[in-house]
């Protein structure tokens, strides 16, 4: 598969596959496509399956799309305004990424749902309890809120985050909360009670508007 990323603000990954080669994507995600494209809808790997990728913010069903000819086309667009990344994973190498991060990857990415096992990351973390899990072989894409910033961490090196701004990041960087320190902090420094940290070593992504954040600022109360 040969992919191209256009566009700037809402951006669009478009795929050019082969005779044989699939895509996957969420339920209603492709853009538009060729002639020569056949299109299957399942859970991709059972029930369970299914359910695991809809608590982590995916569809229950995922559509596959397969060429049917050599050369043909299949696009799909951002769904709010940031950036699409791409990610060529080797076998069984991982990104954890935030809820509703996937776009479309080749058909031999897994993508799972991934636990948080610490609590407190999980309440006051800014990601919920539960992130994807994408594994290789194969690329996906990853649609991100805003600008992209990456972040090489050495081993122990960390970083604190406002929450919600973690976008992805390897699988070995850990993560974890951190109270603000100082009352007068906490009550007026804008930054509420918690930060997250991110540990390495290993990469993170982080995004400079998350879609939460945007939607509260646009947010007016009636009345």
């Amino acid at each position: 598969m040969q992919a191209k990323i256009l566009g700037d603000s809402l951006p669009i990954v478009t795929c050019k596959l082969s005779k044989g080669e699939s895509v996957v994507t969420e339920s209603g995600g492709m853009s538009w496509m060729d002639e020569g494209i056949k299109m299957k809808t399942s859970t991709n790997g059972g029930i369970m399956k299914g359910l695991g990728r809809a608590l982590a913010g995916e569809s229950l069903f995922m559509n596959i799309y397969t060429a049917e000819k050599d050369d043909v086309e299949i696009a799909f667009s951002s769904s709010f305004p940031g950036k699409i990344l791409e990610f060529d994973l080797s076998q069984g190498e991982t990104i954890i990424a935030q809820k509703k991060a996937f776009l479309c990857a080749e058909s031999t990415v897994d993508i799972a749902m991934h636990f948080r096992k610490k609590l407190g990351a999980g309440f006051f973390g800014g990601e919920g309890f539960i992130m994807q899990k994408i594994t290789g072989p194969g690329k996906v894409y990853l649609e991100i809120d805003g600008e992209v910033v990456k972040k090489e961490l050495k081993a122990g090196e960390k970083i604190k985050v406002d929450n919600g701004y973690v976008a992805a990041m390897e699988a070995g960087v850990k993560l974890d909360i951190t109270t603000v320190p100082g009352l007068k902090n906490i009550m007026f420094g804008g930054e509420g009670l918690f930060l997250t940290t991110v540990e390495g070593p290993g990469t993170v992504w982080l995004q400079s508007m998350p879609i939460s954040k945007l939607a509260s600022l646009l947010y007016v109360p009636r009345g």
